[in-house]
């Protein structure tokens, strides 16, 4: 259901081979999956990478500003929850659900999806309170870790690029990630 988001996420990357996975395991999974309802895409070695707006604005330059600790949605920073508002609102389901008067299911959908980050994490987290001197400490910088190798796409580069965006047909002109 976050396909469509995923996807415009990987086009303003410039990540061309992230948008042709995207593509392929909506298609794959939604006609041979059960309309989603299991992974042959995956099965078939398709990679699933999961891409929000906080990670656009990362691979754009914006820095992530203060560590923030919000209430039932957990870690984030403001350019992150710039993120998430902004995929929320352009969420192609909300938007559905919005205009036929069904206020109920991005609610739920919100709801359930939090509730599921937390029982993924739940173990992991009891795990790091009980051996960290620094619970909070420990958080902040694992959240910063895995926000930093998302943004990167697991790339160890020092320096993330910046998506560039050419319409000349010259190959000299174009930068690689554009390619």
């Amino acid at each position: 259901l976050r396909s469509p988001i995923i996807l415009a996420n990987n086009l303003l990357q410039g990540d061309i081979d992230g948008a042709r996975d995207t593509i392929a395991r909506f298609t794959l999974n939604s006609i041979i999956g059960f309309g989603g309802f299991s992974d042959p895409a995956g099965d078939l070695g398709v990679k699933y990478r999961s891409e929000d707006f906080g990670q656009t604005l990362g691979v754009w330059g914006t820095g992530e500003g203060p560590y923030l600790m919000l209430p039932v949605l957990g870690p984030s920073n403001p350019r992150d929850l710039t993120g998430r508002f902004v995929d929320w609102a352009s969420d192609p389901i909300k938007l559905w659900a919005d205009n036929t008067n069904r206020d109920a299911i991005p609610i739920s959908r919100l709801l359930v999806r939090g509730v599921d980050r937390r029982a993924r994490s739940l173990k992991t987290l009891d795990e790091l309170e009980k051996s960290s001197l620094d619970f909070y400490a420990t958080v902040r910088s694992l959240y910063r870790q895995v926000r930093d190798d998302e943004i990167r796409n697991g790339d160890t580069d020092d320096a993330i690029p910046a998506p560039i965006i050419s319409f000349s047909k010259d190959p000299d002109l174009i930068g690689p990630r554009a390619q």
